[in-house]
């Protein structure tokens, strides 16, 4: 099966920031955990230095290796995917069309367009610095988060719907309901997932769930997310 169309079975998937210390063993843990993937991304601090880094750390096991592309400065070749977030709920249109828009004009002749993955992201939690840096209006009402996922599936066609709550627990009833909304998109969730009882809930919800902040904080939870969502 071609790693696009293995997304949709996806349960799982660890994210691992280029901008964070990760140790050796913490990191063959992650990739030997049984998780569908490893994302590549965060919101600041990611240079082609520091993911060039840690790809060639990753690629020492054999879990996909996926890049989400937050600074055109630090795309770096050989990830097998490439994530490509267009913010929803932003109230600057250079983070739903502006900066690809630029990207294309400047490297259309070396982007890998069949390995792009394009993600519909609606950012949910104020606090978090990706509400900040995208100017998310992050104080949607359910419906409205409902309505702005149905857009990216029935309108737009985007094969992933990303519900964004970082750093803390989301409203897993608005998650729910978007996800009822929605026909053929994929719903990722991240935000709060931190041990087996969070994935659980949260894997009830959505169709993958995206685990990050716990690698950092108590990884041995971390790692039971896994069998929590795929057993």
């Amino acid at each position: 099966m071609e790693l696009k169309q293995a997304i949709g079975s996806w349960r799982h998937v660890f994210k691992i920031d280029p901008d964070r210390s990760l140790a050796e063993a913490a990191l063959e843990a992650i990739c030997l955990s049984g998780t569908d993937a490893v994302i590549v991304g965060g919101s600041s601090g990611v240079t082609y230095e520091n993911t060039v880094d840690l790809l060639s750390r990753v690629r020492q096991f054999e879990v996909p290796c996926v890049l989400e592309v937050s600074d055109l400065e630090a795309v770096v070749p050989g990830f097998d995917l490439y994530l490509i977030p267009m913010v929803l709920n932003t109230k600057n249109p250079d983070w739903l069309i502006g900066h690809h828009a630029r990207a294309a004009h400047k490297y259309s002749f070396l982007i890998p367009w069949e390995q792009l993955i394009p993600e519909g992201y609606i950012i949910l939690n104020p606090d978090c610095t990706a509400a900040a840096i995208a100017e998310a209006d992050a104080s949607l009402t359910e419906p409205m988060a409902a309505a702005y996922a149905q857009i990216a599936d029935k309108l737009l066609h985007l094969p992933i719907v990303y519900l964004e709550y970082s750093g803390m627990l989301g409203d897993l009833e608005l998650v729910s309901t978007v996800h009822r909304s929605l026909s053929d998109s994929r719903l990722f969730y991240g935000g709060g997932i931190k041990d087996a009882d969070t994935a659980r809930l949260a894997g009830a919800a959505c169709d993958t769930i995206v685990v990050g902040n716990a690698l950092y904080s108590d990884l041995e939870q971390a790692l039971t997310t896994v069998a929590a969502v795929k057993s």
